[in-house]
């Protein structure tokens, strides 16, 4: 596996794009309006744009793109590319940070290998370099990562180049996309990971990798072996990998900033089930190879916790990812046991296919061991939060309410979108079991809220955010700014919300 591919350079430039050294030049350009003047741009390629947004060969609508040849010998950019940003009165960061992508994918489906984009000027030019950036290098990554057939590959970027026309912004452009260069890589990081076959990302090699990406970023690393997790009396963790040869691990990242904020430990913790068959409550066939990627939220937090040593946050972070794989074998978890947390909480196992909750409520216990005063969870959790949400839009759960709103927040500045579920105590009550403290299910009602419930008889009254990405973790269809795979979402909000502490209580 090969985690360095999409390491294309981002620089700034605040010249005349004409002299830029790029084979395009994205224009992000509102709906229904005529694209932005740019430089002495040759006055048949401004007939043609201009052409083109009158006849509605380009709408400016999100994810719309256009694109004509430069034939002038004074540029050196040999196409315009339009991409569409929405209304202007609208249109926020993650419209042009999807706008980037979309029109970077164009420019490589046309084999162009440099690729620049001039920020608009709709919104603080920081703002806009960060989210140029990142959508930007989220065009790099790409899912055909065992192809062999060199016609099968698409061309490789490059280089990226942010332009600006405000020099007075100057100051603040090359930092914002410096970062957002790291949180596109990043995330692109997290895709790589994701889109690993099961029989390449055991748990062994999944904590292996994991290492080698903390100690090359400057994190320091802890991995714990089986007999490690079975002397802290993780059993729920050891319960759900009985069933399989590939034994468990749980990887532990730590971010130690040069002076750091007293009194605050945030934990991040990422559901790493490298494949999951469902154990002995065995999935069906249908769609089971994509269960491959049910270690989406473990590698959010691996490539989240990457991003902090460049962004640098002044608070004190670890990431937990506890690694199982989820097989019918002979030692497998039945329906019917009765184990014992690490917590000391008991719980009956209704359903074997619910496992990625029970290795997570050791985590979030060892997490709180570690010191932790903030959690957050993110998971490939439910499928019942599809059908609550669709596949656009992260379940976001937790108490208090303080805390929730912030994550929501960071999420939507990341362009991660989430919609807050309720947590009623009533729902509570759908986990009582006869002869143990809690079930692991619910039943069919509410899927999504009693697995969060479940989780947060574990948090120890903790601040604690949980986000089931179970729908969003894998685009099912292409989009314009998102092929086929792999998302890389929760990526960007872990690593922001870090940098958010002043707002903690």
């Amino acid at each position: 596996m090969h985690l360095d591919d999409d390491a294309v350079p981002v620089d700034v430039a605040l010249a005349d794009p004409a002299g830029v050294d790029i084979d395009v030049l994205i224009l992000p350009t509102p709906e229904h309006e005529d694209p932005p003047r740019v430089g002495v741009l040759p006055d048949a390629v401004t007939a043609r744009l201009r052409d083109a947004v009158a006849s509605r060969a380009f709408t400016g609508k999100a994810g719309s793109v256009f694109s004509t040849p430069v034939d002038d010998p004074g540029w050196r950019p040999r196409r315009i590319l339009l991409a569409g940003i929405g209304k202007r009165d609208v249109s926020t960061a993650d419209d042009l940070r999807r706008a980037a992508t979309a029109a970077a994918l164009a420019a490589r489906d046309g084999k162009l290998r440099r690729v620049g984009l001039l920020l608009p000027g709709i919104r603080s030019g920081a703002e806009e370099a960060r989210a140029a950036a990142e959508g930007l290098l989220l065009a790099a990554y790409h899912t055909g990562s065992h192809k062999t057939e060199a016609d099968a590959l698409p061309v490789s970027f490059e280089r990226f180049v942010v332009l600006s026309g405000d020099a007075d912004a100057s100051g603040l452009i090359a930092p914002a996309a410096a970062r957002g260069a790291v949180l596109g890589a990043c995330s692109n990081l997290a895709r790589a990971l994701a889109n690993e076959p099961g029989n390449l990302m055991t748990p062994s090699i999944f904590a292996d990798l994991a290492a080698d990406i903390g100690r090359s970023a400057g994190l320091a690393v802890d991995v714990l072996d089986e007999a490690q997790i079975e002397a802290l009396g993780m059993r729920l963790l050891l319960g759900v990998g009985r069933g399989s040869v590939e034994r468990p691990r749980v990887v532990v990242l730590r971010y130690e900033p040069a002076h750091p904020r007293d009194g605050v430990l945030l934990a991040l913790v990422g559901k790493g089930v490298t494949f999951d068959a469902g154990g002995i409550s065995l999935k069906g066939s249908d769609g089971m190879f994509r269960m491959k990627n049910d270690m989406s939220g473990g590698a959010a937090v691996v490539a989240a916790m990457k991003a902090m040593t460049s962004l640098a946050p002044d608070i004190r972070v670890v990431g937990i990812v506890p690694l199982v794989e989820n097989m019918p074998g002979g030692r497998a978890l039945k329906p019917g046991d009765v184990v014992r947390s690490a917590d000391g909480k008991t719980v009956e196992i209704l359903d074997t296919d619910a496992e990625g909750r029970l290795i997570l409520a050791d985590a979030l216990w060892y997490a709180r061991t570690l010191g932790a005063t903030h959690l957050v969870d993110v998971a490939t959790l439910t499928g019942a939060i599809g059908v609550a949400l669709g596949r656009t839009t992260t379940g976001l759960f937790g108490a208090p309410a303080w805390w929730t709103d912030l994550v929501g927040r960071t999420a939507a500045e990341a362009g991660d979108r989430t919609w807050l579920m309720p947590l009623f105590d009533d729902y509570r009550d759908q986990l009582r079991s006869d002869i143990a403290d809690l079930t692991n299910v619910g039943g069919r009602p509410a899927g999504s809220i009693t697995a969060a419930m479940f989780l947060k008889e574990f948090t120890g009254g903790l601040p604690w955010a949980h986000l089931d990405i179970a729908s969003t973790a894998w685009a099912e269809e292409a989009r314009p700014h998102q092929p086929k795979g792999p998302t890389g979402v929760a990526v960007r909000t872990l690593a922001l919300l870090a940098e958010t502490a002043g707002e903690w209580r």
